[in-house]
């Protein structure tokens, strides 16, 4: 990647489109299996999808949430450091208070913890006939913008919904941010709608490389995630 206009070092990023399963241990194996494979291609970044490590539900987020750091971003900073990678955590379900968010832990090539992104605007849909979701009734807000430098360039994190709002990626790109990245898992009504217009809309209009990255398509799965995780350029 190298953006016109604007100096910045080329380099390879890598999108892990996870198959999820009910069973948080093989989650995180599987994605800390990928994230090698992609560092082995030469990844010098690597994200993780939306809800990496649980179901994509409102009745899993408590029975699968997690202090940060905790189990599953203990296994993220390991992979991180072992790579020598900057790592987008995707996101899992976090218990912090007794409140729980949902969030994307960034880990550089050391395995320190760079940044914690909590998922600003809440999934709260009603299309009638199709799909109804409510983030709202067990997720609380997250109130910060999230950035974190590369040697490559400074990276600007959203969290699916997040991309809805164009205000937030205009704030990074004022920033400095080349890149933004947004781990997300939009639905097979919301999917073939909007996932692709939104990143070209957010790339186009600031300028920047737009990346998403999804949990595989499951059939069978209650929440039926889009899949196609993308890359846009300016």
């Amino acid at each position: 990647m190298a953006l016109p206009g604007r100096a910045m070092a080329s380099f390879r990023l890598a999108l892990i489109q996870l198959q999820v399963s009910s069973i948080k241990s093989d989650n995180v194996t599987r994605a800390c299996n990928l994230i090698r494979e992609a560092a082995k291609q030469g990844a010098q970044i690597v994200s993780l999808p939306e809800c990496f490590n649980s179901p994509y539900g409102t009745n899993y987020f408590p029975e699968y949430a997690e202090k940060i750091p905790g189990e599953s971003t203990q296994k993220l900073s390991e992979v991180a450091k072992e790579c020598s990678i900057y790592l987008i955590g995707g996101s899992i379900p976090e218990e912090d208070a007794g409140k729980l968010y949902n969030t994307c832990a960034v880990f550089g090539p050391d395995g320190t913890l760079l940044v914690k992104h909590r998922k600003i605007h809440l999934f709260d849909i009603d299309v009638p006939g199709k799909i109804t979701f409510q983030e709202s009734k067990t997720l609380s807000p997250g109130d910060s913008f999230s950035t974190f430098d590369t040697p490559y360039c400074r990276v600007g994190l959203g969290i699916c919904y997040d991309m809805r709002f164009a205000e937030l990626a205009q704030i990074y790109a004022q920033r400095g941010c080349q890149l933004l990245v947004y781990p997300g898992a939009f639905n097979l009504t919301t999917g073939p709608a909007h996932w692709e217009l939104l990143q070209r809309g957010r790339a186009v209009d600031n300028q920047v490389y737009v990346a998403t990255a999804s949990p595989a398509r499951d059939d069978k799965a209650s929440y039926i995630a889009w899949g196609h995780s993308t890359i846009v350029n300016p």
